[in-house]
């Protein structure tokens, strides 16, 4: 690295910690918040929407949406976040992190709205309305990936730079949270309010007509936390290395920080010339320059996150299935509609509360004293080891007895994904690429890992049905079961534990040392000359 780097970065490197460091955590951490409450909260009213709009008079069993409902309104988040993630993130490169900050996050809000209201007479104006905002909420989501990554990573200080990205992505787990406590709240008074029979007693009067306003309430509630932090994302400065080294403004990135450290740092626009103009960084996304610095960094971080989030989603998204099947949660007949979003916000609100929500803050807690690296290890040796205990004697894991032991050891994968892979994909992109293509690199990661969840969230809604076409879901295939599902996840980690092995570890070192922003095009460190002592402003610590 130079022995001399731009003041108003080495300003942000040595900071120590101070308030506004927590107020970007929690003002980029209420996106995420935001997002895992919108994209999770459809999981706790899938099987409400069925009984709502895919009654069958006279059925044995209460309505379901059919496979290519469920798979599309499950499915097209995840498509609308791939394709925002790619976009934001390659925009965020090209106007500034900041500039396209705002507008990702009224996408949420007005198409958390609108997901709500969705309107319509018959079943498929409904779905087909909730697709279409679920499709472009994604999309804002998607932006807000590799934004708020890369705006974390910028901001922090390099000593404690890991835990502050994490931070960010750890307000997923109170998003998850909270997600299941609203759902919990609003079917307890929805289901004291209009009292209903089980659908073995009375089919038709099991679901209340009011059952619609439950999962509207549900999903619109998803705006307000996102509407409530839009000023303040406005109000934030752009980050520096963005400012000076994309942007070559130096005075503006000194007197931004400068207000935002509150000390003295000095513009040095000569420095962010010879910085910008003179090293070997020049090249593109689709350099060969780029392929010899970076290419193996980035297959490992769009392998590792692609992994991980096939294994991540398809357990979310068939968690419900699996409470059911170990019977936390009744079978669907001897429960009326309201009641049944109950109970399934009550299981996924249990898992998220102990295993979760502590798994994101151990990463915080300790990825800056263990590193990236050994974290994601650890996540996915841990991963692999109780997918297969859980998969190999899955026969006695169903019965009634040893139910507990279950939900313990799928409350260990869940802890460890996010003590974990989890945390440690979202990080490490955001510190181990050039500034001008930090956003973009960070969105191509983040892209792969969301098509990891189109595998995991359409694959396993078919792969985990029953071998057996009489005991699979209504309109399904047979499928390879759950026990041979869960195999195949832990193998998907197994090979997650492989592919870490291309990751570098950032720990401790700064952003400039890791893109080897610094350098020229011989690799050699380049020699930043320090402006004379008197003339020099050192902030104080």
């Amino acid at each position: 690295m130079a022995k001399e780097n731009l003041q108003v970065l080495n300003a942000l490197d040595l900071a120590k910690t101070q308030w506004y460091h927590f107020t970007a955590i929690i003002i980029a951490g209420m996106g995420f918040f935001t997002d895992a409450y919108d994209l999770f909260c459809i999981s706790l009213v899938t099987k409400l929407l069925g009984r709502i709009y895919y009654h069958v008079d006279g059925a044995e069993k209460p309505g379901t949406l059919p496979p290519n409902v469920a798979a599309a309104v499950n499915g097209v988040a995840f498509c609308g976040t791939l394709a925002g993630q790619l976009f934001f993130g390659w925009l965020g490169d090209k106007m500034g992190r900041k500039r396209v900050y705002g507008m990702t996050l009224m996408l949420m809000v007005i198409c958390s709205v609108g997901s709500g209201l969705s309107f319509g007479h018959s079943a498929k104006s409904v779905m087909a309305t909730l697709c279409f905002f679920r499709f472009w909420l994604g999309f804002g989501i998607g932006g807000d990936y590799p934004l708020s990554a890369t705006i974390m990573s910028e901001y922090a200080n390099k000593k404690t730079r890991g835990a502050f990205i994490a931070a960010v992505f750890a307000m997923q787990g109170f998003g998850i949270l909270a997600g299941g406590i609203f759902a919990i709240i609003i079917s307890s008074a929805f289901k004291s309010r209009f009292d209903a029979p089980t659908y073995e007693e009375n089919a038709i009067a099991s679901t209340v007509p009011q059952a619609d306003y439950v999962w509207r309430i549900i999903v619109i509630v998803g705006a307000i936390p996102a509407a409530l932090t839009y000023y303040w994302r406005m109000k934030m400065p752009e980050t520096a290395r963005y400012t000076a080294l994309v942007a070559k403004n130096a005075k503006q990135a000194a007197s931004d920080m400068s207000k935002v450290l509150q000390v003295d740092i000095e513009a040095e626009p000569k420095k962010v010339e010879r910085l910008t103009h003179q090293t070997g960084n020049g090249f593109g996304l689709f350099s060969r320059e780029f392929l010899r610095r970076h290419g193996l960094h980035l297959l490992g971080t769009t392998s590792t996150w692609f992994l991980l989030d096939i294994a991540f989603y398809s357990q979310n998204l068939f968690q419900k299935d699996i409470f059911s099947a170990i019977g936390w949660i009744p079978p669907a007949k001897t429960m009326n509609a309201i009641d049944e979003v109950y109970r399934i916000a009550r299981a996924q609100t249990l898992i998220a509360l102990c295993s979760t929500v502590p798994g994101y803050w151990f990463t915080v807690a300790f990825i800056d004293r263990i590193g990236r690296f050994a974290i994601q290890l650890m996540g996915f040796f841990f991963m692999t080891v109780f997918m297969f205990a859980l998969a190999i004697p899955y026969n006695h894991w169903t019965h009634k007895d040893n139910r507990i032991g279950f939900v313990v050891m799928y409350s260990l994968t869940f802890f460890f994904a996010n003590f974990g892979p989890n945390a440690t994909t979202f990080v490490v992109p955001a510190e181990i690429f050039p500034a001008r293509l930090r956003s973009t690199c960070h969105g191509i990661s983040a892209a792969s890992g969301k098509l990891g969840a189109i595998v995991g969230a359409f694959g396993f809604l078919y792969l985990a049905q029953n071998k057996d076409k009489a005991k699979a879901d209504a309109g399904y295939p047979a499928g390879i079961g759950v026990k041979n599902s869960l195999l195949l996840l832990g193998g998907v980690n197994f090979l997650g534990i492989l592919f870490t092995f291309l990751v570098p570890e950032s720990n401790g070192k700064s952003l400039e040392e890791m893109s080897r922003e610094n350098e020229d095009e011989d690799g050699e460190e380049l020699e930043l000359e320090p402006p004379p002592a008197s003339s020099r402003t050192v902030p104080v610590y």
